[in-house]
């Protein structure tokens, strides 16, 4: 699995001109599922990113967890993330899982940050297109890797 993680003071994601996720502060989760994936991937990511020290303690130190500072979760699917650019000037997703294994997963995930976090969590629509609205708080933004743990 891999994430693209935003810090953002708010953000929303569209679907058909319907908002079907919206949040305050907190963190914005591209993910990408790749074939290989499996629920250790989901159990390890989901709890990096809720122990993530991301966000500014008093001192404006990137010190808190968003478990420390009540921020929320808006969590999309992204399979272009597994985009191969390798050959030529189109990409391929062939690494990307098929639907059939990656909302499984992606179901997965949701629920694993949802119950460690002990709320709700916004999502977009698994396989459709969305417009996504954020603003980026800092910038933060940071790309993490079941595969390398890093």
């Amino acid at each position: 699995m891999r994430v693209v993680v935003q810090r953002v003071s708010e953000a929303s994601v569209t679907v058909k001109g319907e908002i079907t996720g919206s949040i305050g502060p907190g963190l914005v989760v591209l993910l990408g599922i790749e074939e290989q994936d499996t629920m250790s991937d989901v159990e390890w990511l989901s709890a990096k990113l809720i122990r993530l020290r991301i966000f500014n303690d008093a001192q404006g130190v990137m010190n808190l967890s968003i478990l420390e500072t009540g921020g929320d979760f808006l969590i999309i699917s992204q399979f272009t993330l597994h985009a191969s650019t390798r050959k030529g000037n189109r990409p391929s997703y062939i690494r990307a899982a098929r639907p059939e294994q990656a909302i499984p997963l992606y179901e997965a995930f949701v629920n694993q940050i949802a119950q460690g976090i002990g709320k709700p969590v916004s999502t977009g629509r698994f396989g459709a297109m969305m417009q996504v609205s954020l603003v980026n708080d800092g910038p933060v933004t940071l790309v993490i890797d079941s595969r390398n743990k890093e």
